[in-house]
Formats: structure tokens, sequence, C-alpha cells
């Protein structure tokens, strides 16, 4: 069993790295290029934040393992439901569905599933996160 526990920790790593990739190009790539060709300061859409490089170190703690790893996923996944599912809420309140916040509402999505799954993940099988030895 413990080969389909370490399958899983790959899995949440990987879905970490798939969900940089895509927020890098949602939230940067796609934006910049949007104002670009519309004439307005490369800037004018983006909403800069660090949660692409703190993504992106769970997942490289995920393959790594180090002592601190199933605290740091418990943290970062609590943080990240409370503030994604507050942001939620307030959305919901009065939505407004153009393409800016379809794209971050979607992405929200996958990142608030990827996260309730890793909170899961090291509360009910808290052995997936031990540390390499």
């Amino acid at each position: 069993m413990a080969d389909h526990w370490s399958s899983w920790r790959l899995f949440l790593a990987h879905f970490l790295f798939v969900l940089v990739a895509w927020t890098l190009f949602i939230k940067y790539l796609f934006p910049v290029a949007f104002a670009l060709t519309s004439g307005l300061p490369w800037n004018t859409y983006v909403y800069w934040d660090l949660w692409p490089v703190a993504h992106l170190w769970l997942g490289w703690a995920l393959l790594q393992r180090p002592g601190y790893l199933r605290a740091l996923a418990i943290g970062m996944s609590v943080v990240e439901i409370l503030i994604i599912v507050s942001k939620f809420l307030l959305f919901l309140a009065q939505p407004e569905w153009d393409i800016w916040r379809s794209n971050w509402f979607v992405n929200k999505v996958f990142v608030l599933g990827c996260f309730v799954l890793i909170l899961a993940t090291a509360i009910v099988r808290p052995q997936t996160f031990e540390a390499y030895r």
C-alpha cells in the first residue's frame, strides 16, 4: 500500500506543477499578451502575487519530502482554502463574469480542489507526507 500513497503524493506534486504553469499563463502571459495587442501598457491586466512560487515550493517539497512537509502542506492548504472560499463568497455575492474574472474563477476552482485533496491527505493519511530518511 505504501507504493499507492507514493504515487498519490507524486500526483499531488504534479497537480501543483500544472497549476503553476496554468496560473502563470492565466495571470501573467495571457493578460500581458492581451494588453500589448490592445495597445495598452503591458501590465494593465496583471494582478501580481507570489502564489505560483508557493505552489512550486510545495510541489518540490512533495517530491523531496523534507521534515517540514506535512506542516507546510497543512498550513498552506488551510490558508489557501480560507482565502479562496472568502474570495468566492465576496465574488458570488455580486459576480462579474467578464473574461478576467471567469479565468480567475476557473483557476481558483482547480486550486481549491488541489488544496482540499492535499489537506484531506495530510489529515487522513499523514504517513503520505513523512520525511524522506
